[in-house]
């Protein structure tokens, strides 16, 4: 299953959100396609997290600088994908500037608890994950009954099925953190720093929370982005041979994964 988009754009210019995935983006191509392994590994080296050299007083900069490296095309696609999603909304309510360093400073609290997880671990720690984490932490406590897309495989093809945000946060939180307490110290997954920064999102967010009213911002507005919800088609892709739906009555339109007249 993947998300692919939430039920409420914020309507607006989300310009951090959209620089972010450049500035991330622009980074990956200006090392990656056309790098050798070595120089790869050495990007790791000299611009990722890694916890001995951290223990040793040396690249004190790196938890900064790892937030944009990433370790391959579908590492980057799905840490800018989930940004996209979750982003939009959370920097309409924060401000740009603020959703700024919101992001930072989730991001640096992830690495810090990789850090402390496997101090001595010579493995680098790189992507924007702990920082999208905080994103989606914030954007669970903010908005959480927001419906998100998820596209799904079944026997008989893909279909797009809206869940709440809390479900699918929800979900991912509780596989972080049963694959930090299962996995190898120093393992490849830095499923710590996931935890820290979803953490850290769900902290940083409680003052801007109970600014909006806390219980009564949830009520006002059903715990959805206090935005329309978008007119949005439910494509249904099945394979060859597979049978068809039943014709659906006439005079009904398709909105929000209901049918209404």
């Amino acid at each position: 299953m993947l998300p692919i988009r939430d039920r409420n754009p914020s309507g607006q210019t989300p310009y951090v959100t959209w620089a972010l995935i450049a500035v991330n983006v622009a980074v990956f191509m200006a090392y990656w396609p056309l790098g050798t392994t070595e120089s790869v590994h050495e990007v790791f080296r000299q611009w990722g997290m890694v916890p001995t050299r951290l223990s040793q007083g040396q690249g004190l900069y790196t938890p900064l600088t790892a937030m944009f490296v990433h370790g391959g095309w579908l590492h980057i696609a799905l840490n800018m994908l989930f940004l996209r999603i979750f982003g939009d909304n959370l920097e309409a309510e924060m401000g740009h500037a603020r959703f700024l360093g919101f992001y930072l400073l989730t991001g640096l609290i992830a690495f810090v608890l990789q850090y402390i997880a496997a101090p001595f671990s010579p493995v680098p720690v790189a992507g924007a994950s702990g920082a999208v984490a905080g994103v989606m932490g914030g954007y669970l406590l903010m908005f959480p009954r927001a419906r998100v897309d998820l596209l799904l495989y079944f026997i008989v093809g893909l279909r797009v099925v809206p869940v709440p945000a809390w479900g699918l946060l929800g979900l991912w939180f509780l596989l972080q953190v049963l694959g930090g307490l299962s996995a190898p110290v120093g393992g490849s997954v830095a499923f710590w720093a996931h935890v820290g920064g979803f953490l850290a999102g769900i902290g940083l967010s409680v003052r801007l929370w109970r600014m909006r009213g806390a219980r009564t911002f949830w009520r006002r507005y059903g715990g959805r982005p206090p935005h329309p919800t978008a007119q949005v088609e439910i494509p249904v892709v099945r394979r060859r041979g597979a049978p068809l739906p039943p014709p659906q009555p006439s005079g009904l339109f398709r909105r929000d994964g209901d049918l209404r007249r």
